[in-house]
């Protein structure tokens, strides 16, 4: 199926691993031109160059830090100036701590909702009023299966990433009437490194091993395995194409099953 990625100016964040790097590299090999983002700037730099040679699309750094409050400004801004717009929005950023409630102090939480709820409401102001204009656009959002199933152990994810959920929900029926999408995506158990982190935060708490706690998740799975982020990638691809210009204000889950509920 050709997506109509090519040529495309897309910002993805957090794209210097894992599932960023992936819906990149997704977007990248549909022609999408990238402007790929994360606080590292060498990292973005290897990121860019191997999927530059890989695709021959251009490649740009918006290195940033979201979680400051004029960081997301500062990636748009970059991918503008290097691609020319940004008709394409990725957001994404690390993980919050893991813990129950009372683990967590203010300066928890609020660096925890500067990272992921403000920095995507700064991403979108950033971005949105150029897409509504040239009346294109697509807005995907990294978020989690927490949205629809609360995760044990995740009390900054849970609550953050509905905030992030109920944010899109309401601009995605803003902005329909001008050909922008605003949709999330919701990673189950993938292979990545903050899936490690996860394991090895539980092996912890409970005195378990890593390999335990892989096994105790592929058990809750259906499909019987964990996710690999290219499977992340190919849905992230497609609801950025001309192909989903009906699909708006959903979250769709990459989870083998997890979710036990029925939306």
């Amino acid at each position: 199926m050709e997506l109509g990625l090519k040529g495309r100016a897309a910002l993805v964040c957090g794209a210097s691993q894992g599932l960023g790097r992936a819906i990149a590299d997704a977007l990248a090999a549909e022609g999408a031109d990238l402007a790929v983002s994360s606080r590292s700037a060498d990292k973005l730099a290897a990121v860019r160059d191997e999927i530059a040679r890989a695709t021959g699309v251009e490649v740009a750094v918006a290195a940033a830090d979201l979680s400051e409050p004029d960081g997301p400004e500062r990636a748009v801004t970059a991918a503008k100036d290097a691609l020319g717009r940004v008709d394409i929005l990725v957001t994404n950023t690390g993980g919050p701590p893991s813990g129950p409630f009372e683990d967590h102090g203010a300066d928890v939480w609020r660096k925890a909702i500067a990272q992921n709820l403000e920095s995507v409401i700064g991403l979108v102001r950033a971005a949105l009023p150029e897409m509504k204009e040239r009346r294109w656009g697509r807005i995907l959002n990294l978020t989690s299966i927490s949205v629809k199933q609360p995760v044990a152990g995740l009390i900054l994810s849970n609550a953050l990433r509905a905030g992030v959920t109920g944010l899109a929900k309401t601009v995605a029926n803003e902005a329909a009437p001008f050909g922008v999408t605003v949709n999330n995506v919701l990673p189950g158990y993938t292979r990545t490194e903050r899936l490690v982190d996860l394991a090895q935060a539980i092996a912890r708490r409970t005195g378990k091993s890593v390999e335990d706690a892989y096994a105790g998740w592929e058990a809750e799975i259906p499909m019987g395995r964990l996710a690999e982020p290219a499977e992340l990638g190919a849905l992230a691809a497609f609801l950025c194409s001309e192909r989903a210009s009906y699909i708006t204000g959903q979250s769709i889950a990459v989870d083998g099953g997890w979710i036990k509920g029925l939306y």
